[in-house]
């Protein structure tokens, strides 16, 4: 097991509050040692941020992630040194040099330089171009390391796990995307992920209703009948334990939520809005079901707030911690799976690309 990581840590959009909830924890050298930081981004951008904030922060530019430092915090420049920082403004130079950093990340990443990531936020707007052309890091980071499989979104905080079934899509395709294949593939890859990512054996996993209350046995919508209950009935018999669906108000409302490991919403609002609320922020976005790990505050750009020096680095702390524990669990889990001993007292997960075998249980 690695005792020391290094932690890939990309700028974002660099006209928000980015930098600053970076900086802000990166000033905290509790926050990284033993590791080595890694923030892909330009020098320049972000001495101007940590001048703003007058923080005591030493930040050392090196050529490759190689030369980063153990305990410190090195940067690597990605972008060009005339850049042009507009604070609170959505602009194209932004979402180029933020596009510039995660695809130099990404290629570090995959080859193993760091060893996981951490993004800052980023304007899915302006960082559109030749290069990026999908509605977010995760449907990027699916193309980049599964060839285009999909990923799960998983937000995480210390009180629930929401996962979306579909994720930044309009609202009038949601009927016809939620099918029966796309519900049991997006549950597999929770069922795994909590198991493999997050050290839960026996996961228990609610399925939320489309429709308003469940659809009323069909009165106000069928898809909870013809999709989500023969798919959950499915999955069970594959030895999962998934349970609904559950109408989302009451679900959150009364608390159930605490009674799962998992919770498979079905679209973007649905899980997030009361994630968000719940979670006080200190949510944490994370791309599930990938072979690498990485983590990203669960909130914006908030451009209307940059500048003030009151942006929450709360989020941001929470993400770079997670990162962390997930590469940790992963690597115990693979470490029991190696081991001749312990590998009949385990469950199997396989490779993110297999579907979960459930064995007998610990």
């Amino acid at each position: 097991m690695k005792e020391k990581l290094k932690i890939g840590i990309t700028q974002g959009d660099i006209n928000s509050i980015s930098y600053e909830v970076i900086l802000k924890n990166l000033a905290i050298p509790e926050l990284y040692e033993p590791h080595a930081v890694v923030l892909y981004g330009s020098p320049k951008v972000a001495a101007y941020h940590k001048k703003n904030l007058d923080l005591n922060l030493a930040l050392k530019t090196v050529e490759s992630a190689n030369d980063a430092a153990y305990g410190a915090v090195s940067v690597i420049n990605c972008n060009e040194e005339d850049v042009k920082v507009d604070l609170g403004q959505a602009t194209k130079v932004a979402g180029l040099a933020a596009f510039q950093a995660l695809e130099k990340a990404c290629a570090d990443l995959k080859a193993g330089l760091i060893d996981v990531l951490v993004t800052g936020p980023i304007n899915k707007s302006c960082i559109q171009s030749e290069s990026f052309h999908f509605p977010g890091h995760t449907e990027y980071l699916e193309e980049v390391f599964a060839d285009g499989q999909p990923g799960l979104m998983l937000m995480v905080c210390d009180k629930m796990r929401v996962a979306v079934a579909t994720g930044h899509i309009a609202i009038d395709t949601l009927p016809q995307q939620l099918t029966m294949d796309l519900i049991m593939q997006k549950a597999r890859l929770l069922n795994r992920s909590l198991v493999y990512d997050f050290a839960i054996q026996r996961p228990r996993i609610a399925i939320l209703a489309l429709n308003p209350h469940a659809g009323d046995d069909g009165l106000i919508g069928k898809q909870e009948q013809e999709v989500l209950i023969p798919a959950i009935e499915q999955l069970q018999q594959e030895g999962i334990y998934c349970y609904g669906p559950y109408p989302a108000d009451g679900f959150f409302s009364s608390d159930k939520y605490k009674l799962f490991d998992g919770v498979l919403a079905m679209y973007h609002d649905q899980g997030l809005i009361p994630f968000k609320a719940l979670s006080e922020g200190r949510g944490v976005n994370f791309t599930s079901g990938l072979p690498i790990v990485r983590t990203s505050p669960a909130h914006g750009t908030a451009y209307d707030l940059v500048g003030q020096q009151t942006a929450d680095e709360s989020s941001f702390r929470e993400a770079f911690y997670l990162a962390i524990d997930v590469y940790r669990n992963r690597e115990r889990y693979e470490e029991m799976y190696r081991h001749p001993l312990r590998k009949q007292h385990i469950e199997q997960v396989g490779d993110l690309s297999d579907l979960p075998v459930q064995e007998d249980e610990i």
